[in-house]
């Protein structure tokens, strides 16, 4: 046969396929409706392992086999879509719990934030908050996720990730551990400053305080200085206070301008980090799961089968939804080794069928999914 006789070949099997396959789909809403009567759940690992282990005993080789095998796969998970999809009907946000609200009260609020004044925590307290905000800080990140979740504040902020350091991996595990739920964010633009004692010259540091992560963000400028110790701390305004309570003249801090006025410490070196566009990403947290109309993120976590392939067939309910994935991050689960739970922002709104087929299809499929805000 020649080329042109093979492709019509072809053509007429895949037309054969797709009358095949609209047969199927067609049983498989016959199916959703079935487990819509009598609450059976749409995803049946066992039934799938079942069939997958069935149709590729009927290919011959090993190549066929495997080949096999990934179409049946493929075509399970557009059934289980398909099936999610006929199912939903009208479902809303309420159903996982959220509730629209036309904005995030602000006024007659209490927000706890960790570290001190002049931490950018507390910049970005007052660039959502605004200056009369009822505000109290912590020592702690968790120390402030857990004063929203036992009400002793509205509201906690905390940072996520920075443009140039990545993300803030503790604060990850926080949103888990404390069921809390992100209402808004926040960008503070960072500017890190080298502080000093008002005596103080440049020539006269040894030691300079930050938190590890500013102390990363400026490592340019102070690897540069070979002399000088570099100390890691909680926070970037504990190492200012620092050094005005110790007042000695060798000690410097990695610490906004804010915190140079606060605590009354001399400017040595302005814009030290590494990149002048640096920002750092600040979550607000609440314990109540409310969302404003014009939120345009969602974030979830869920945990994965420690299998080959899931995370891939997990993801793909999103790209299947036309949905954009904003971000990934992964945490490894305490006390099960190798096992790992996924952060993932997708861009859209609660109030969107796609979305809410998505995030139905990823609940329905993973050990665990929870979501943990739209904002």
């Amino acid at each position: 046969m020649d080329l042109q006789e093979i492709r019509k070949k072809l053509d007429k099997i895949d037309g054969e396929i797709v009358r095949l396959f609209e047969e199927r789909m067609k049983l498989c809403a016959d199916v959703a409706q079935f487990k819509i009567q009598t609450g059976k759940a749409v995803y049946d690992p066992q039934r799938e392992k079942e069939k997958i282990e069935t149709v590729t005993a009927m290919a011959d080789g090993e190549f066929m086999k495997q080949a096999v095998g990934e179409l049946f796969l493929q075509m399970m998970t557009l059934s289980r879509r398909y099936q999610y999809r006929l199912m939903q009907n009208g479902q809303t946000a309420l159903d996982f719990g959220f509730q629209k609200v036309k904005d995030i009260e602000k006024k007659g609020v209490r927000v706890v934030y960790q570290g001190l004044e002049g931490a950018y925590s507390h910049a970005a307290v007052l660039r959502y908050f605004g200056e009369g905000a009822d505000m109290f800080h912590v020592r702690r990140f968790e120390d402030a996720a857990k004063a929203v979740y036992e009400g002793d504040a509205d509201y906690a902020v905390l940072p996520i990730e920075n443009s140039s350091a990545g993300a803030v991996t503790d604060n990850y595990d926080l949103l888990l551990k404390y069921e809390n739920y992100i209402v808004a964010e926040v960008f503070v633009p960072v500017c890190h400053c080298l502080l000093g004692t008002g005596d103080a010259e440049l020539s006269d540091i040894r030691t300079v305080s930050a938190h590890p992560q500013a102390l990363m963000q400026s490592a340019e400028y102070l690897n540069a200085r070979r002399d000088w110790k570099q100390v890691s701390v909680e926070n970037n305004a504990v190492a200012a206070k620092r050094v005005k309570d110790e007042n000695d003249r060798t000690q410097a801090a990695v610490a906004s301008a804010e915190a140079a006025k606060i605590y009354g410490l001399k400017i040595l070196a302005e814009g030290i980090n590494s990149s002048q566009n640096n920002t750092t990403r600040f979550l607000i947290l609440s314990r109540k799961p409310v969302y404003r109309e014009e939120a345009n993120r969602v974030s979830i976590c869920f945990e994965l089968p420690h299998e080959s392939g899931t995370l891939y067939n997990m993801l793909n309910h999103f790209a299947f939804s036309h949905l954009n994935m904003q971000m990934i991050e992964s945490r490894p689960i305490p006390g099960r080794n190798w096992e790992y739970r996924f952060f993932v922002d997708i861009e859209g709104n609660l109030d969107d069928p796609d979305m809410i087929n998505a995030l139905r299809s990823v609940a329905g499929e993973a050990n665990h999914m929870r979501i943990l805000g739209n904002y």
